[in-house]
């Protein structure tokens, strides 16, 4: 086995040889096999071992084994200790996600504080396989049936071509010792009672069902593949981006074959659970949105629109001193004085500092706002000059107000001054305001 676990990592992971490791490792014969192997082919690894106190005492022996094992391997040895079970009620988890959250974040912490380059796990083809028929059970797409990816951003799961035979026999051979788990045994869980009960069955019917799963799942990551294709030919057509919010074309989208499996395709990455609702946003009124852990979707007349969660929900006053020349947080924004006026655009206006009072104010709209746009006569609500300038809610959300300290709007940021801070007379100090 070591010289096909060499070969695969030649002609699959060549980039794994000079880089810096970190093994997760429970004691389990799996993740001990692997440090054995990597060792033996003079890799740069360290061990990561997590103590989630889930059994008494035996996970203090884990720990240990763990310990002696780096000392044996002449190989460093990170260790930690969780409340798992204490972190799960907190956060209203399971105990197994608990758990791997926990792992993983502390992962991540490790990698950033000693430079590792990558995360490697022990997952092997009958995890592979079990994960398979955990998610079949659970109803999942054709994400959740193409397997456990052998490399998925920094995580490298090296021995996912081998099976649990194989790294048995390698441990028999080489008289290696590891840590059994007695949960493993245990049936209240899922994945192992597809792994004592069912999988037994299911290779007693096709012996060699590890090889056919692998063609299987090597059918569905190439279908996977056009399903990608195909949606990034979408994406282009009915998805624009600018400024990390990106609009999706409604009527483009109902002109699709199966509108709400694109939207599932063109979305799954931004957490949303409730497809449902997310496809009925397409038929509902504007204003209405679906919101993720992460994201919100926001239907405004014939879009949609995606942002982060809190991108435009600043609700902050900044104040800008009389002497102050340029501010950089919520907008950058540069003030100075100029003897003469220029051409006004968008990003520039010039005002009559004898019309300030200070500080100045920027802020958000709110209802009942006015102003009296310049090149108008008389004075106008701001949500109705919104809505003549077809503002979409995202834009309004988003849009800044420069305002006198009695609350006076001088200027809808990037869109309209108000003609009373007008530059009229002559020999008066002039004030450039610039985004």
């Amino acid at each position: 086995m070591l010289k096909k676990l060499e070969n695969h990592i030649h002609q699959n992971l060549p980039f794994l040889k000079d880089k810096k490791l970190l093994i997760a490792i429970s004691g389990g014969v799996d993740s001990v096999v692997l440090a054995h192997l990597l060792s033996t082919l003079k890799f740069n690894i360290s061990l990561a071992h997590c103590n989630f106190n889930l059994r008494p005492i035996e996970c203090d022996i884990d720990e240990d084994f763990v310990k002696n094992l780096g000392k044996n391997l002449n190989t460093k040895v990170f260790t930690i200790h969780f409340n798992t079970t204490q972190f799960a009620k907190e956060n209203k988890q399971s105990t197994q996600i608990a758990a791997r959250n926990l792992r993983y974040d502390w992962f991540n912490e490790l990698i950033e504080k000693h430079q590792f380059d990558y995360i490697l796990t022990a997952h092997h083809a009958d995890d592979n396989l079990e994960t398979f028929l955990i998610n079949l059970t659970r109803g999942a797409g054709l994400d959740g049936l193409t397997g456990i990816p052998e490399i998925n951003g920094n995580i490298i799961r090296p021995l996912l071509k081998f099976s649990r035979e194989e790294i048995l026999t390698f441990v028999k051979e080489n008289n290696i010792s590891w840590r059994e788990d007695k949960s493993n045994a245990s049936t209240k869980y899922i994945r192992n009672k597809i792994r004592h009960q069912i999988l037994p069955v299911l290779k007693e019917i096709n012996p060699s069902l590890l090889e056919t799963f692998e063609k299987t799942t090597a059918h569905l990551k190439e279908s996977q593949q056009i399903i990608e294709d195909r949606i990034n030919e979408i994406s282009a057509e009915t998805i624009a981006t600018e400024n990390n919010i990106s609009k999706i074309d409604i009527s483009k989208i109902e002109k699709l074959s199966n509108p709400k499996a694109y939207l599932y395709q063109l979305l799954k990455d931004y957490n949303f659970t409730e497809w449902n609702d997310v496809a009925d946003l397409l038929s509902a009124q504007s204003g209405k949105q679906v919101i993720s852990k992460t994201h919100t979707l926001l239907k405004d007349r014939n879009f949609l629109i995606l942002t982060k969660k809190g991108l435009s929900a600043v609700e902050t006053i900044f104040e800008i001193d009389k002497d102050t020349v340029e501010i950089t947080n919520p907008i950058h924004l540069k003030i100075e004085e100029v003897q003469e006026k220029s051409t006004e655009n968008k990003q520039t206006i010039y005002i009559d500092k004898q019309n300030l009072q200070f500080p100045l104010t920027l802020r958000k709209w709110q209802d009942g706002d006015f102003f009296y746009p310049s090149g108008m006569t008389g004075k106008k609500k701001l949500s109705k000059y919104f809505k003549d300038e077809k503002f979409s809610l995202l834009q309004k959300q988003n849009t800044w107000l420069l305002c006198n300290n009695d609350n006076a709007i001088i200027w809808v940021v990037e869109y309209r001054k108000d003609n009373r801070f007008d530059t009229n007379k002559k020999n008066n100090t002039l004030l450039k305001i610039s985004i």
